[in-house]
């Protein structure tokens, strides 16, 4: 063991270091096809902990990766032999709920679900989700700036933070644990951790902002024939549910197809063959008067032929199973690697047109091997694209990268919605940011971390 490791384990103690097969037999993501390549694992119980691991490191010139749950899908926190990991999994504690202030105080290691269950123990809601809520941690969605599902109605986690507690590179403690909705003392300094993925510091407590729990909700799956509907009925439902609305979900028929009905493990609501499935979800405060409106909604929409065929989930239970359709991404990944994973937002108005330009240039570049699958957050502009094709070498992965973003260049569209740059989209980040914009952020950089030991990159080459 080298000095640095052993001065560590001495601040964090037996239970906070690992090495070895400790280390080399961890999943380095969620489907478990790599493992980190750290020469070490820190797990530190307490900022001060964490403080202390990172002057040691500071003073050493120490390279250091944070790490969440794994979930992530651009590499950022892919470590190098030499790098130490910063696991924060030991400090994933809920520390208080104040009911009357709509706050949470948690450790930055908490899994999201784990927050969930937490707030509506309280009759209080943790609005950001996704389907990795079991395995994601807070600490990771405030590094990425994670969205989910109900962004359409909650916003994303920098819409559900309100306070953090971060360590810097140089172990300098940043406690902004704010619980105040309305607090403008300056500068708002947790914007320096929020979707910037450990490169500016390292978050390991949080203050989360919470809603009242609904007390309806209503879900439905649709089928509409065209993108034009799919717009229509979003304007629709926007209109007659106003507020109510949580979740607008899109799957083109080229992911329906392959989940809900070609797998066989789904029990399809709807069934295959239309060309948009639109999971509606709506939430308020009478369970009889809510579901009432909401069938009508739906019904008017029928009426109108704005939508093809629709099922109104009648219990928890056939909600989840719709659900269950969207959030199987570990099934899509395994049915369609090897392909290329992206995260893009452009305008509604806009996607029709992009997705049918990408699929024309794809199947003119690569052919019948070309696989496309696409589905997405819609109602806050998100697309996920899965974009393959045959033989998948790395000029190949490039060129579909090369198609994809700059087709989003027309739309003044971003290359990542949700999910953050990491090391996958580094180098295409001129697409959608300005010099100026990324000498600003290499200029804060610089200021916070001169040695550039803290997950070195990551989003800026």
């Amino acid at each position: 063991m080298t000095e640095i490791l052993q001065q560590i384990a001495q601040i964090v103690g037996p239970q906070g270091l690992l090495t070895g097969e400790d280390v080399s037999g961890r999943a380095a993501d969620f489907m478990g096809l790599s493992h980190v390549q750290a020469k070490a694992i820190v797990r530190p119980a307490s900022t001060a902990e964490l403080s202390a691991v990172m002057k040691l490191c500071h003073a050493a010139g120490q390279t250091v990766v944070p790490a969440g749950g794994y979930t992530g899908l651009v590499h950022g926190a892919d470590c190098q032999p030499d790098d130490i990991q910063i696991s924060l999994e030991r400090m994933r504690g809920i520390e208080a709920i104040d009911p009357v202030g709509r706050t949470m105080t948690v450790g930055a290691g908490c899994p999201v679900q784990t927050a969930h269950e937490a707030a509506a123990a309280e009759g209080l809601k943790f609005a950001v989700d996704w389907g990795a809520r079991g395995t994601a941690t807070i600490g990771g969605g405030i590094s990425t700036n994670a969205g989910g599902n109900s962004v359409v109605r909650y916003g994303m986690m920098r819409d559900n933070v309100l306070g953090i507690e971060a360590v810097l590179a140089d172990g300098t403690v940043i406690s902004a644990m704010n619980s105040l909705l309305k607090n403008n003392a300056a500068y708002d300094l947790k914007q320096l951790f929020i979707g910037t993925e450990g490169t500016l510091g390292i978050v390991t407590r949080a203050v989360l902002k919470l809603h009242s729990a609904p007390l309806s909700k209503n879900t439905a799956l649709l089928a509409c024939e065209s993108f034009d509907a799919v717009q229509a009925l979003f304007v629709h439902a926007g209109k007659r549910l106003g507020a109510m609305l949580t979740s607008f979900e899109v799957m083109w028929n080229s992911f329906y197809q392959l989940i809900a009905v070609d797998e066989g493990t789904h029990n399809p609501p709807l069934p295959g063959g239309h060309g948009y499935y639109v999971i509606v979800e709506a939430s308020g405060t009478d369970q009889a008067r809510d579901a009432d409106l909401f069938e009508a909604v739906l019904g008017e929409a029928l009426e109108q032929g704005i939508a093809f065929d629709a099922v109104i989930a009648a219990s928890e239970g056939q909600a989840a199973q719709i659900w269950a359709i969207r959030d199987d991404i570990k099934t899509l990944s395994l049915r369609t690697l090897p392909a290329v994973t992206f995260d893009v937002s452009l305008p509604i108005v806009a996607m029709d047109g992009y997705v049918k330009a990408l699929e024309a240039s794809a199947r003119e570049a690569f052919g019948e091997t070309m696989k496309l699958v696409v589905f997405g957050h819609i109602g806050d502009g998100n697309l996920h694209i899965i974009l393959g094709a045959q033989p998948f070498t790395p000029e190949t992965r490039h060129r579909i990268e090369e198609l994809v973003y700059t087709a989003l260049v027309p739309h003044r569209g971003s290359i990542s919605a949700e999910h953050g740059i990491g090391l996958e989209k580094r180098d295409w980040l001129q697409i959608t940011r300005s010099p100026e914009e990324i000498a600003l952020m290499r200029s804060l950089k610089t200021a916070m971390d001169p040695k550039n030991i803290l997950n070195p990159g990551k989003v800026l080459a």
